[in-house]
C-alpha cells in the first residue's frame, strides 16, 4: 500500500511596511507592519511513515539536517501531538534564503499544517500559530494564511485586505543577517505606533531600510534601479526588494529590464494564502 503522500505550496511573503516602535527587555523589538503573500514559493513534498522517523531528504548547505526548521516543525508537533506517524519531506527551493521572503518560517509553517492534515491530528489553526511561534515570530501569519497587521514581536495579527498588485521582486545575491541589522546602533526605533485602523495610506516605510542600504551596497543598488519605475521598498531586514505595477505585463516590462544584470521574479500580491487555497481544495 502507498503511503499517504501531498505536496503543498510554501508562499513568500511581503513586508509592505515596517515600523520598529522600542527594544524590549527581552531584546526584541516592538513592530508594526504589513504582511502580505506572494502567488509565488517553494513546494514541499510529505509521505507518511509508519516508524516514527523524521526525514528531510533535501540538503541544505550550511544547515545541519536537525537544525532546519522544516525538521524542528515536524519533531516538535510530533512530540506535542504524541503522534507515532513519522513523515518523509523533500522541498523544490526557489525562496533565497536571507531575502526577508519568509522562506525559513513559510517552509515551517506548511509543515506543521501538512502534518496536521496527513496525521490527521485535528488542531486548530491557534494550536498550530502557537506551536509555530516558538520556531520563530513570522511563522503564525503563514499558519494563519491572511494578509494581516502585525504588532508585538510580529505575532498579533489583525487580517487586513491590502490592494493585490502585481510584483517585481528583486533579489540581491546578498544574505542578510536580521540580528546585525537590529544591532545596527543607527537603526530607528521611536516611530510612533499607528492607532488608526486601517492603516492610513502613506504609511509604506520599512525602519531597516537605512540601515540596510548603508551596509549593503547590492541592495542599494537594486533599490535605486527599481526606483526608477516604481516604489522601491526592501522587505523584512532584506535583502530582497520589491515595487507593485497594475498589471501582469507593467511588471514583466520593467522585469525584463533589469534582470538582465540582476535577479528577480514577477509574482501576484495575494492576501489569501495559496497554501491554504490548496488545503481548501482538500476539504
Amino acid at each position: 500500500m502507498t503511503a499517504p503522500r501531498l505536496t503543498l505550496p510554501s508562499p513568500a511573503k511581503l513586508n509592505l511596511m515596517l515600523h520598529i516602535l522600542g527594544r524590549r527587555e527581552d531584546g526584541y523589538h516592538e513592530l508594526q507592519t504589513i504582511f502580505q503573500f506572494l502567488d509565488y514559493g517553494d513546494e514541499i513534498t510529505f509521505a507518511v511513515r509508519e516508524d516514527g522517523v523524521i526525514r528531510l531528504h533535501t540538503e541544505f548547505a550550511g544547515v545541519p539536517h536537525d537544525s532546519n526548521l522544516i525538521v524542528r516543525a515536524a519533531r516538535q508537533l510530533q512530540a506535542q501531538s504524541a503522534c507515532t506517524l513519522g513523515i518523509d519531506i523533500w522541498i523544490d527551493k526557489v525562496l533565497p534564503m536571507g531575502g526577508g521572503i519568509g522562506g525559513g518560517s513559510s517552509n515551517a509553517a506548511t509543515t506543521l499544517l501538512g502534518l496536521n492534515h496527513l496525521w490527521q491530528l485535528g488542531w486548530d489553526e491557534d494550536r498550530l500559530a502557537a506551536l509555530g511561534l516558538t520556531l520563530g515570530a513570522d511563522v503564525p501569519v503563514f499558519v494563519r494564511g491572511h494578509a494581516a497587521f502585525a504588532e508585538g514581536v510580529g505575532e498579533k495579527l489583525t487580517p487586513v485586505d491590502p490592494e493585490e498588485p502585481w510584483y517585481l521582486v528583486l533579489v540581491p545575491q546578498v544574505s542578510v543577517s536580521t540580528a546585525e541589522i537590529f544591532s545596527d546602533p543607527l537603526l530607528t526605533r521611536n516611530t510612533p505606533p499607528i492607532k488608526v485602523r486601517p492603516v492610513p495610506k502613506g504609511n509604506s516605510r520599512n525602519d531597516c531600510l537605512p540601515v540596510v542600504a548603508r551596509r549593503y551596497p547590492d541592495v542599494r543598488n537594486a533599490l535605486n534601479l527599481l526606483g526608477k519605475f516604481t516604489e522601491a521598498k526592501l522587505t523584512g531586514t532584506g535583502s530582497c526588494v520589491f515595487g507593485g505595477f497594475p498589471s501582469k505585463a507593467e511588471a514583466d516590462k520593467v522585469s525584463a529590464l533589469l534582470t538582465e544584470t540582476l535577479t528577480g521574479f514577477v509574482a501576484k500580491g495575494s492576501n489569501v494564502s495559496m497554501l491554504h487555497r490548496k488545503l481548501q481544495s482538500l476539504l
